[in-house]
């Protein structure tokens, strides 16, 4: 069986790299763990600079969670170690600076988690979307508050309320690429910003990143969002929703 994440650290650069290329690098909770193993294994190893977070293949980086994994994930993992949110908020406090290497189009809860890095290089002709308002989900607030943090509230609604696709030179535009290069371009410019990070001072680096996401923080009122995203974790339109996703129909809310 192929190991759907793997790890590997080269000097000061570590690796974890999405590798289910069938499945479009799709995560399931099993793949949720190693990604979180890898992530431990990378912020504690002290040489370690800068991990860079990429997928296998050329046409997807991650297409987000399973969503078959939603409706029991979520109540039976709640609160644990593995459930996605605290995936990608485990990513984004990493101790030195992160690169999402996006080596193809990024879909769903993938979106949060190229957020979750420092930086992003995409490769022409990626594409995006956040389809979470398409079957009724309530996105995480975490996630909510990197898009709006990150790139913009103009763009996380655009994203969330609209469910808007994106194509490469708009994520640009938008802001949430750092970098947009030609495929042959894709695996040296990956190593080149690597290699740049790893080379700056550690110590004022970790610091410095430390302190911009603590000055960028906001605070909403959680126990509002909290109480929004349970309901509809268990609403009728999001049992509709994932219904009419298998079945690959129109999905009939009902608002309730």
């Amino acid at each position: 069986m192929t190991n759907s994440v793997l790890f590997a650290i080269d000097g000061p650069t570590a690796t974890i790299t999405l590798n289910d290329p069938a499945k479009h690098n799709r995560l399931d909770p099993a793949g949720l763990k190693l990604l979180r193993e890898a992530v431990e294994k990378a912020d504690a190893d002290p040489n370690v600079r800068v991990t860079v977070i990429t997928g296998a293949g050329e046409k997807t980086f991650c297409s987000g969670y399973d969503l078959g994994s939603i409706p029991a994930g979520e109540r039976k993992d709640e609160g644990g170690d593995n459930t996605f949110e605290v995936v990608m908020d485990r990513i984004e406090a990493m101790r030195m600076p992160t690169l999402c290497a996006l080596n193809g189009g990024v879909y769903g809860g993938a979106t949060d988690l190229a957020l979750a890095c420092d930086f992003r290089l995409g490769v022409k002709g990626m594409r995006f979307f956040m389809p979470a308002a398409r079957f009724g989900l309530h996105y995480y607030p975490s996630g909510l508050r990197r898009y709006t943090q990150k790139v913009s509230p103009s763009f996380a609604k655009r994203a969330f309320l609209l469910s808007e696709d994106f194509h490469d030179t708009e994520l640009l535009a938008v802001g949430y690429l750092d970098w947009l290069v030609d495929r042959a371009e894709f695996k040296d410019k990956v190593a080149e910003k690597a290699a740049r990070l790893a080379g700056l001072a550690p110590l004022s680096m970790s610091g410095m990143k430390r302190a911009i996401e603590q000055f960028a923080q906001a605070a909403p009122d959680m126990s509002s969002i909290r109480q929004t995203q349970r309901a509809c974790a268990t609403s009728d339109d999001l049992k509709e929703g994932l219904a009419a996703l298998g079945e690959r129909r129109t999905p009939a809310f009902k608002g309730r």
